[in-house]
């Protein structure tokens, strides 16, 4: 009987120490806020050598946060460092009628930087400690929207 629990024991300690972080995990690990990515991330892909990563979603996901409509694509890719995501693609911003890539985000002191390359814009990290929903970004109102 000790040897069946002995054996139970390692195996829900092996399987527990084999799961995944999750993607929210990961952000966190390399110091940037998890609002960078909406809810509903099904998987990723990371290489932890090289920063390299894809983020996957069931489906594209638009919301607005304050004036900003932003959309994620099913697939998202770029290169991850502390503090860092540079060569982002997949996620876009409206700009009057245009949508416009960012390709990068980096933290700066207390404010996210979001480049589109040309151009860049900041706001405080604070802004995103929780990750906004698909459909309606942070002002859900109790709504739940699956993308």
């Amino acid at each position: 009987m000790s040897k069946l629990i002995f054996f139970l024991l390692l195996t829900v300690l092996f399987t527990v120490s084999d799961q995944k972080p999750t993607a929210y995990d990961v952000v966190k690990r390399y110091n940037l806020p998890v609002g960078i990515l909406p809810k509903g991330v099904v998987d990723y892909e990371l290489n932890t050598t090289t920063g390299d990563f894809k983020v996957f979603f069931n489906d594209t996901c638009k919301f607005t946060i304050q004036s900003y409509q932003l959309k994620y694509k099913s697939t998202i890719s770029g290169v991850i460092s502390p503090g860092h995501v540079k060569n982002l693609k997949g996620v876009s911003v409206k700009v009057l009628f245009f949508w416009i890539n960012i390709v990068e985000v980096s933290l700066d002191g207390n404010d996210l930087d979001f480049s589109v390359g040309i151009a860049s814009a900041s706001f405080p990290a604070a802004d995103f400690v929780e990750s906004p929903q698909c459909g309606c970004g942070f002002d859900c109102n109790g709504l739940v929207f699956s993308s």
